[in-house]
This record gives structure tokens, sequence and C-alpha cells, in this order.
């Protein structure tokens, strides 16, 4: 069962790349007979070698952001990253295609046909897409899943049963009972969630399942994440893990700051129009500052003046105390509505990122309040700061606007201790298909909002 399952979504993966390359091999072909003037351009070694290039960028972009998620992720977020990775790879094309023409002034044409030719691509791979996905959800049901409790739960439960397409939590017992009754319920069931289970419990119950062939999944502690980012030595004839704990290099920072400065004097260029109307409608609506500064914690626990577009009121905190803003806030403006559900309102941000307060990816810089309750609470809450805190990040990605402090500072210890450039631009990526997910932007419950006031 479980090999016919990946098969069916490589073949299904595959399927979804072909779609949007038959349907580009037309329109581009059709431009290169009209405007190829010597002809050069229909050899087979030029027109196959453009078409293994745009191939390979639909590949490259399918995997960065999930398009091949058939079966894994819900059916928006898998039809949001495939559309997303085609636009992509047509703007990409846009500058290919006039290099190998030799001819830049073609671009204005490109940018019309290119962006015409990804509605199509867009459509006929989503309903592909979402077709294949019914399909598997019914030929591939639910994991069986037994639960393995500790002293304390989790709550990772809840979580796991808000997929009930791809999880069936159908038992659940205690991780002290006899260990022949452990075995016999493992071999019950498809998969075992591990939940709030002791260190020297779970080795064993891991060893068991792995015997067993059974799948297990669980929430890592902090020291689980940095122990997976250690590295293999073998300078002796025993396996060692080294845990370096040092952060990013030298050479990593050099080329994260000039990531940062070039991208955001690009962006803040090209967003400069969505900026000034913003900026426009936030004045014309209640007269008020259209800018809010606010103190957050960066690098080093240093503190800065973080800067955004105003969405609420002002004096929304009269009394001084951070409020975070709820799920149906009333503080929030009308304009404010709709540039935080875009996060529009995070732009002018950009100019803090080129001071070198922030970076473009990185753990989200705290308010210095709930940083100060944060750690009061979690000590190791301060490891995030190791790094700059970030315009977007990976528990801005994976996370949610409620999510908790620990989950937050587990999804950004992830990044810290497996950082690199490429999973930045990952994230970048991934940040743009957030802002299709309502979720992302979801606002804390009263319980939480009280519990952070005070």
């Amino acid at each position: 069962m479980r090999t016919d399952k990946y098969k069916y979504r490589n073949i299904c993966g595959i399927i979804a790349t072909l779609i949007p390359v038959v349907i580009f091999v037309p329109v581009w072909m059709n431009f290169i007979i009209h405007h190829n003037q010597t002809g050069h351009l229909l050899g087979l070694a030029n027109i196959g070698m453009a078409l293994i290039a745009y191939t390979a960028v639909i590949y490259l972009m399918y995997r960065m952001l999930g398009g091949y998620n058939i079966g894994v992720d819900r059916r928006l977020n898998v039809v949001t990253a495939q559309s997303i990775a085609i636009l992509i790879t047509n703007m990409l094309e846009i500058f290919v295609s006039s290099a190998i023409t030799g001819q830049f002034r073609f671009a204005p044409i490109f940018i019309r046909e290119y962006f015409l030719v990804w509605i199509w691509q867009a459509l006929f791979t989503s309903l592909f897409t979402a077709k294949a996905i019914s399909v598997y959800r019914k030929r591939f049901p639910a994991l069986s899943v037994l639960k393995i409790r500790g002293i304390h739960s989790l709550d990772i439960d809840n979580k796991i049963g808000q997929r009930p397409d791809k999880y069936r939590i159908d038992e659940e017992i205690s991780c002290g009972e006899d260990e022949r009754v452990l075995i016999d319920r493992i071999n019950a069931h498809d998969a075992v969630l591990f939940d709030d289970i002791p260190r020297d419990m779970q080795d064993m119950l891991i060893k068991l399942c792995y015997a067993q062939g059974k799948r297990v999944y669980m929430s890592p502690s902090l020291a689980d994440i940095i122990r997976k980012a250690s590295d293999d030595i073998n300078l002796f004839d025993t396996p060692l893990y080294l845990c370096r704990n040092t952060g990013l290099n030298s050479l990593e920072r050099f080329v994260k700051r000039a990531f940062d400065i070039i991208f955001s004097l690009v962006f803040a260029a090209l967003a400069s129009p969505v900026m000034l109307a913003t900026a426009i409608a936030i004045k014309l609506e209640d007269k008020g500052k259209v800018f809010f500064r606010q103190e957050r914690i960066t690098i080093d626990e240093r503190r800065f003046m973080m800067i955004k577009f105003r969405s609420m009121i002002e004096d929304a905190e009269k009394d001084g105390r951070p409020i975070p803003a709820g799920v149906e806030d009333d503080r929030i403006t009308r304009v404010g509505r709709i540039i935080r559900r875009y996060r529009i309102d995070e732009l002018p941000q950009l100019f803090n990122i080129i001071k070198g307060d922030m970076s473009l990816v990185g753990p989200r810089p705290e308010r210095t309040e709930h940083y100060e309750k944060y750690v009061e609470d979690i000590p190791e809450f301060r490891f995030r700061q190791r790094v700059k805190g970030g315009l977007t990040g990976y528990a801005q990605v994976y996370g949610r606007y409620n999510t908790t402090a620990l989950d937050k500072l587990k999804m950004d210890m992830i990044y810290i201790t497996n950082y690199s450039i490429l999973t930045d631009i990952q994230i970048f990526f991934e940040t743009i298909k957030v802002l299709f997910q309502k979720e992302s932007t979801e606002g804390f419950s009263e319980e939480r909002r009280e519990e952070m006031h005070g």
C-alpha cells in the first residue's frame, strides 16, 4: 500500500509538471516562427535546451513551494503552490526568451503572452491536481494512528485531528503498559503518535516501532532540534555527533547581509506604488498617522523601532499595555483589514532591513513586553536571538499568527540550526504562498489575549 501511494504521487507529479510545459510549447514555438529572422533558433538543439530549461525551473519551483505534495498538503495549498511556481517560471522565462532571441525589445510581448498562457497553465494544472487529490484520498484512506500518552498531554492529537484526510487516531494507550501489550497494539495500527513520553521510554518505543516497521510521529524537544542539525564525525572507530552551536559563520553573515540589501532596495522600488497608495488610503480613512512604530527585540537582545503601516485606530493601546490583535478585533480599521490580510502593513520594514536592524528572513522580532514574558516562561526563548529578526521566517511560513511561543521557538530553532542561503530563498517563495492562506493571519483567541495582556 505504501509503495502504491508513492508511485501514485510520483506519476501525478510528472503529469502536473508536463501540463504547463505542453501548454507553453506552442506559444513559444509560435513566437519563434514569426519573429526568428535568421532561422537559427528553430534547430532541435536550441528548442530542446529551451524546453529542458523551462521544465527544470518548474521542477525546482514545485520542489521549493510544495507543488508535489499531492496527498500530503491541503488541496488549496498544493494548487496555490503550483500556480505560483508556474508564474515565477514564466517571469524568469521572459528574461531567458529575450536572451535566447537576442532581442530584448520583445520583452513587452513576452510579458503579455506569458501572463496569458499562465492563466491557462494554472487552470488546467489546478483542475488536474484537485482531481488527483480527490482520487488519492479515496484510494488511500487516512492512517490508523495509535496514540501513546505520557504524564502530560501536548494537545498534539487535536492538531493532527485537523487533517482527518491523513490521520485517524483510533486508540489511546499509556506508555506504562507492559511491553507485550504495547507491541500488540502497535501492530494493530499504521502509525504511532507519541504524546509527551519520557525520554527513556521514548527511546524504547522507537526501537519497538522500528522493529515492526511502523511510522512514528512525535513533537521534538529543543534538544532534539539541536541534535538533528549535528554533523557526523568519523575520527575514531565509533560514531560521533558534533553539535557546533555557533550560529552563522562570517561568510554566511556576509552573504545574508548582501542578499538583504540587494533584495530590499529592489523590492522597495517595485513596491513603491503599493506603499504610496496604502499611505494615501490610511490618511484618507481617519486623517491619522500613516506609520506605526513599535519597539522590538532583534539579534543579541538589541532593541530597535520597527516601522509598519498603521492598521489599527490610533491609541489602540491607551493604557500602554500590549494587547495582541484578536480574531474579530474592532480596533482594526477598514484599510487595516485589507493590508493585514495581504501583509502590506509589513512593507515599511524593508527600510529596517536596509538600516541593518532586521533581515529579510529570520525569527519574527517580538515586542519587548512579549519577549520578556516569553523568556520568563521559557528561558530558552533567548536562543532565537542568535540571528537578526526577519520580515518573514520559518515560523511565519509554517506556523500561524497565534502559534504558541514554544512552537515558534522550535520552528525558529530549526531555521537557525539548519541555515543556508537556499533556505532563505525557499522561505521567501513560501511566504508568497502563505499570503493566500487566511489562517496564517488568524488573530489570538480571547483566552490567549487575556493571558498575554496580563
